[in-house]
């Protein structure tokens, strides 16, 4: 059985809006999440990310009553980033209306949280994010604290170590191309892809179909995460997906994009 591709939109928030910027800068204004987040659910995503982009920079936990706020409004899962430091703050997020939560400054701080959170919590609950930049050819360095601290580790090598250590999914973002819409990094994608087993999402850089449809064929990604072209209304999950499904991709459809198609 072929898996369905999933199409994700992103839902970047900072003081309780929905932002989003260009390379990780330059923010602005998109609108409130949970009305996005319904918006899109009824468009035909498959789920939804919500990341807490400063919480932590700002060393806080994630705004707990904007996600309660957003949960209530979805059927379709939805994965929490941002501020996750403890097991403890798993459980709060999971308690809240999350589904699955993403964990990346602290997965590389500590490690061991990626196991025991997968082992209390179940691999399906973790997906470890890995903000990524280009060093040189074919090597990208991982970023933490919202794409402002270099690490030093090798994004393909530590996309292996968090398989090895239990995580479900991994959500790749490269911060050269993040907000640029001029297309996934696919060398990352694909290096990544070839190297691990687990489900992979694309992120950082959509700016068409094309876009998507490069990173679910030629980068090996399971799902393709985006933001500005849906928050901007340049594009419609719908309209992604009847590209898609007309290109062979396997695509779940569902709410409107449904009735578009009838």
């Amino acid at each position: 059985m072929v898996l369905a591709k999933r199409i994700i939109p992103c839902l970047d928030v900072k003081d309780g809006k929905v932002v989003k910027g260009i390379s990780f800068k330059n923010l602005r204004l998109a609108g409130d999440p949970a009305e996005l987040a319904s918006l899109y659910e009824r468009q035909g995503a498959d789920e939804i990310v919500f990341l807490d982009i400063t919480a932590s920079i700002e060393g806080r936990k994630a705004m707990i009553d904007v996600i309660k706020r957003t949960a209530d409004v979805l059927s379709i899962p939805l994965t929490v980033g941002g501020g996750i430091r403890s097991l403890s703050d798993i459980e709060e997020l999971l308690s809240s209306g999350a589904d699955k939560v993403s964990i990346n400054t602290a997965a590389v701080l500590n490690p061991s949280l990626i196991r025991e959170a997968s082992e209390i919590f179940g691999s399906q609950c973790i997906v470890v994010a890995i903000d990524a930049k280009r060093k040189q050819a074919y090597e990208w360095e991982v970023y933490i604290y919202g794409g402002t601290r270099p690490t030093g580790l090798n994004a393909v090598k530590w996309a292996m170590k968090v398989e090895e250590l239990g995580a479900g999914e991994l959500l790749v973002t490269s911060i050269d191309a993040d907000g640029t819409k001029r297309g996934y990094d696919l060398d990352l994608l694909r290096r990544i892809a070839m190297s691990v087993n687990i489900p992979l999402i694309a992120s950082g850089g959509a700016g068409s179909p094309h876009h998507i449809y490069q990173a679910l064929t030629i980068g090996g990604a399971d799902a393709a995460l985006a933001a500005s072209i849906f928050h901007y209304g340049e594009y419609t999950i719908g309209s992604i997906k009847k590209y898609l499904v007309e290109r062979g991709i396997p695509i779940r459809l569902t709410g409107e994009d449904v009735v578009d198609r009838a």
